[in-house]
């Protein structure tokens, strides 16, 4: 039901994850309108080379189901003409090949795609990495276009001579709905091809790939919306014909903004499929060695680190150990462990290292199993683990200087279990408090899109956060022991080149 107080114009967020598409409303003042939950899930395929794509067909359309179920929803509860606008975000970094027709030549690569991990080396090779890394936010790794695109043209020579354009989801979506397309700033900060100080295109990476500038989308802001769909579409969706659809935003830019991090004091940790510890700032001068700068919009940049393993290490390891607990009974089971009590150190790296190494070839290591090792002992284990990776983060952030004094926590995976949040709580040693809204990075869109449309949304209430967790100090000097100890390993076993740390 939609209550008298209920702001007007409504917002329709679509947000396509790694895991799932979900398309939700938000009222003008950021509250979800229970009633409007359209999901299905993303169908990643994964392989033994290092493969994590996604089908362009297949995802466009579970999209537009989402998009029929999400509008009959709400046809029950408020007229079409109240909804304002379409807010987009999407996982990052995602690229795909066109053809002249737009059709896809490629299946979208996704960010955990290691396959080019040669081809990282090869640009390490013939370029500066640090100075790449300033001008880019981004370092010369799997995750990002530069590498992605060498292994393309040398491993799929002719695909790379018949592609047209290279696009992201966000502005392949765009295409496909409205018959061109645009990248807005936030969405090409993802790609490791946009000069975060002058906002366009890198053309020096862009010559060394052999790309040319006008193969990308053109560059907008998040603020400049798109509107009249193809007539195909308008017959499905008439609701939406001339509402304002919004650029796609990278999912940890609207991450922040919908946990209310809009500020150098409030830094978002968010635990999806994979993981997050963002701050956001007017600016970032330098970009700290391990870490990233992406952009919100032309006003914000994003500082901070993301780990490919999250609650896919949780789902893999359920599967894997046979672990049918259902999650409440398993998480009160993983609460009753002592930390660190299970005698093993985990490299947590099931899909490669991002932040703070790099290594993103990586693969995970179990070291210290025994008889007495029981499967829960494992599942703790690795979400401590991961929680170690953050520490790590945390502490290149500070040590440039930018130290927030409130952690807010989002994302499905970390949200569903209370035992995961005391574990990062007490591997930090700060307080963690819980964002008001779980669908952080939906509710970040349509906050955007509401900002775009000229209403203002009440401080207060973005950053309005729910009950928290407390450290305990003497669990965090255990961790703290664990952490060095995970490192010696990782310096054992993680083979770098002598620019492994950018």
């Amino acid at each position: 039901m939609i209550s008298k107080d209920t702001a007007l114009p409504f917002i329709l967020s679509l947000d396509i994850g790694t895991s799932s598409v979900r398309v939700l409303m938000f009222d003008a003042q950021g509250w979800r309108i229970t009633g409007v939950d359209a999901r299905e899930p993303v169908l990643l395929r994964t392989a033994s080379d290092g493969a994590a794509e996604i089908d362009a067909e297949t995802l466009f359309d579970a999209i537009g189901r989402c998009l029929d179920t999400a509008l009959a929803q709400s046809a029950t509860l408020i007229p079409p003409s109240a909804i304002g606008g379409v807010a987009v975000t999407t996982l990052a970094t995602t690229l795909l090949a066109l053809d002249h027709n737009g059709a896809p030549l490629t299946p979208i690569f996704t960010y955990a795609d290691t396959r080019c991990a040669q081809d990282a080396i090869a640009l390490r090779a013939r370029f500066d990495e640090h100075e790449v890394h300033q001008r880019t936010g981004c370092p010369l790794r799997t995750s990002y276009w530069p590498a992605q695109l060498a292994w393309i043209r040398r491993t799929r020579p002719a695909v790379f001579r018949q592609t047209v354009s290279w696009a992201t989801l966000g502005d392949y979506l765009e295409l496909r709905l409205f018959g061109r397309r645009r990248v807005s700033y936030s969405a090409a900060s993802w790609t490791g091809l946009l000069d975060r100080t002058i906002l366009s295109w890198d053309l020096r990476l862009l010559g060394d790939l052999g790309v040319r500038p006008g193969q990308l989308a053109p560059l907008v802001d998040r603020d400049a919306p798109i509107q009249g769909l193809l007539p195909e579409h308008t017959a499905r969706w008439a609701e939406l014909a001339e509402v304002p659809w919004f650029p796609a935003i990278g999912d940890g830019a609207a991450a922040n903004v919908g946990s209310g991090c809009v500020s150098p004091t409030r830094a978002a940790i968010t635990i999806g499929t994979t993981g997050a510890l963002r701050v956001a700032l007017p600016d970032v001068e330098r970009v700290p060695s391990g870490l990233w700068c992406y952009r919100i919009d032309r006003h914000h940049a994003l500082l901070g680190g993301a780990t490919s393993e999250g609650g896919n290490v949780v789902a893999w390891l359920r599967e894997t150990l046979r672990i049918d607990e259902d999650p409440d009974t398993l998480d009160r089971a993983l609460a009753t462990l002592p930390p660190d009590s299970h005698g093993l150190t985990i490299l947590p790296f099931w899909a490669g290292e991002r932040s703070p190494g790099w290594a993103g070839d990586a693969r995970a290591a179990i070291i210290g199993l025994s008889m007495s090792v029981t499967p829960l002992d494992i599942l703790r284990a690795s979400m401590e683990a991961v929680a170690y990776r953050f520490a790590l983060i945390l502490e290149q952030m500070e040590q440039a200087g930018v130290t927030p004094s409130v952690f807010v926590a989002g994302g499905g995976a970390l949200l569903s279990s209370p035992a995961w949040m005391q574990m990062l709580t007490d591997v930090l040693g700060r307080p963690l408090t819980v964002a008001a809204e779980p669908e952080v990075s939906a509710r970040g869109a349509a906050l955007l899109a509401l900002d775009a449309l000229g209403f203002a949304v009440d401080e207060g209430m973005v950053a309005a956060d729910v009950a928290g967790f407390v450290p305990d100090l003497n669990h965090h000097a255990r961790y703290r022991d664990a952490i060095a100890r995970q490192q010696a390993l990782y310096e054992k076993i993680i083979q770098q080149d002598d620019s492994a740390s950018c």
